[in-house]
């Protein structure tokens, strides 16, 4: 599709830290830049305290990664670069290399809309460790925040139940590119739409929208308002009733609704943007019923989010669609995803693999080595556990895995039962191999995904941990690691 292209029109090779510039400079000065090496990219904790995550990002990374490279405009700006002696930062070889570099790695990744838990790699790089090294910031950057924001619309649809939810948050997120992304991960995540019109154009996405307060108050009064709007667009009214007064506003909205029943059109609905929602809706509903606008919906605004979402189903709120802005695109209670990218083997001279690990006081921010697979296994009516494996050591002693924070936890898996890997081949050699999905078949992947999982992990409140762990034989791999580094006295960081 190239969404990139048609948003930005110039390389995009400097989107990333300083630091991955300069361990690349490293790494060719020390003549190690073409040793093959693996890194993961995965994340500690789900956001939201939410039971689940929602895998999204990959589109836009496959499209940055095909366009990667450094233009000679790139590259002149970074010979201007100075160390604290005033002179260059990087020699003018290191970046006529960078000028020459292509991408030529191997990945896999967890498809977009794939229910994803922590520890799980969603992204696994393999090839020449300064290529693997540059693309860690934008791969983050990518795939941390659309995964935050699927995951967000996806717990706030499954609030609102069977209603559709439209995305209304282009004028409160986070920048051009924030709103764009945020749009294309809210439909992956189970919105019905947005009424961000870039978004919908780029990405197919239904767009949806009407009026605002200021097309009422532009009129003497509501009742000329309505009847305006009307006139203008009969084929398109929803009244936005509360500008004034809320239940008076719906009364108008019958009426101007009664016309256009006469003229051959509908009423579509009333809008409810401020206010008690849950008493409002349920006199709103009276009035439109009582006038015989049975199938008039009701849309409700106002800095929704799943838990106001829930609330107001409890209270028996009769709202049908419900249009959610700031909470979700600026992903309002957790802005941020703790995606990490860490380098977890490389090949030595002898061209054999040496697993790597970081030590941490914090066993959470140990992460783990090797070259890794993710299996689901499952039943006939749900996923039951995730196992992650080393792909060169296997399955060799059974389907036991271990739960990384707390070995005594143990889940044993027999071997007949049947499984999915979730990692899949992205590229291969840099040449993409990957057929995507267009992003109606992504939303529906993911909702089905989910109904597929215990209802447990679903619950807003103390929701039930989907067991998640490291297979047998990689659990003991990384404790010997771990033994080692400590025994050798590595820093503990």
């Amino acid at each position: 599709m190239n969404v990139l292209k048609q948003v930005y029109s110039h390389s995009l090779g400097l989107l990333t830290d300083l630091y991955q510039l300069t361990m690349a400079h490293g790494y060719w000065k020390t003549g190690i830049h073409e040793r093959e090496a693996v890194y993961h990219l995965d994340f500690r904790e789900n956001p939201f305290n939410s039971g689940f995550s929602v895998a999204c990002g990959l589109s836009t990374a496959i499209e940055y990664i095909k366009e990667w490279r450094f233009t000679p405009e790139d590259l002149s700006y970074l010979s201007d670069f100075r160390g604290n002696d005033n002179k260059p930062i990087f020699e003018k070889k290191f970046l006529n290399y960078l000028q020459k570099l292509h991408f030529s790695c191997d990945i896999d990744a967890i498809p977009e809309g794939t229910i994803v838990f922590p520890y799980e790699p969603l992204l696994r790089i393999k090839g020449p460790i300064i290529e693997c090294q540059i693309l860690e910031t934008p791969l983050l950057n990518m795939i941390n925040f659309q995964t935050l924001i699927a995951t967000k619309a996806t717990r706030i649809c499954l609030a609102a139940k069977s209603d559709p939810v439209l995305e209304f948050g282009l004028r409160r997120a986070q920048g051009i590119d924030g709103s764009i992304c945020a749009s294309r991960a809210a439909y992956i995540g189970g919105c019905a739409g947005t009424s961000n019109v870039l978004a919908g154009k780029l990405f197919g996405i239904p767009v949806k929208g009407t009026h605002a307060h200021s097309w009422v108050m532009a009129f003497e009064d509501e009742m000329e308002s309505f009847q305006a709007y009307a006139e203008a667009m009969p084929n398109n009214c929803i009244f936005l009733v509360d500008t004034y007064n809320s239940l008076e506003g719906v009364r108008r909205a019958v009426k101007v609704g009664e016309h256009l029943r006469q003229k051959g059109y509908k009423l579509i609905g009333i809008r409810l943007d401020s206010g008690d929602l849950a008493y409002l809706s349920i006199e709103a509903r009276k009035i439109l019923d009582q006038a015989n606008f049975q199938d008039a919906v009701i849309v409700a605004s106002n800095d929704l989010d799943e838990n106001i979402i829930e609330s107001l189903k409890e209270q028996g709120a009769r709202i049908n669609v419900w249009g959610v802005g700031t909470r979700l695109v600026t992903a309002y209670d957790q802005p941020a995803l703790g995606g990490i990218y860490k380098l977890s083997a490389i090949k030595n001279q002898e061209g054999k693999w040496e697993y790597r690990i970081k030590l941490s006081e914090q066993v959470a921010k140990i992460n783990n080595p090797g070259i890794l697979q993710v299996r689901r296994f499952h039943s006939e009516k749900e996923f039951i556990g995730d196992m992650v494996y080393d792909i060169n050591m296997g399955l060799q002693d059974g389907n036991v895995m271990v739960d990384p924070m707390d070995m005594t936890r143990r889940k044993f898996i027999p071997m007949d039962t049947p499984y999915e890997e979730l990692l899949v081949p992205i590229f291969r050699e840099g040449k993409q191999i990957y057929e995507e999905p267009g992003i109606c078949e992504t939303r529906e992947y993911a909702k089905n995904q989910l109904d597929f999982f215990h209802s447990g992990i679903k619950r807003f409140v103390n929701p039930h941990r989907y067991p998640v762990g490291l297979e047998q034989n990689l659990y003991e791999v990384k404790t010997s690691l771990i033994l080692k580094a400590r025994e050798n006295g590595s820093d503990i960081k």
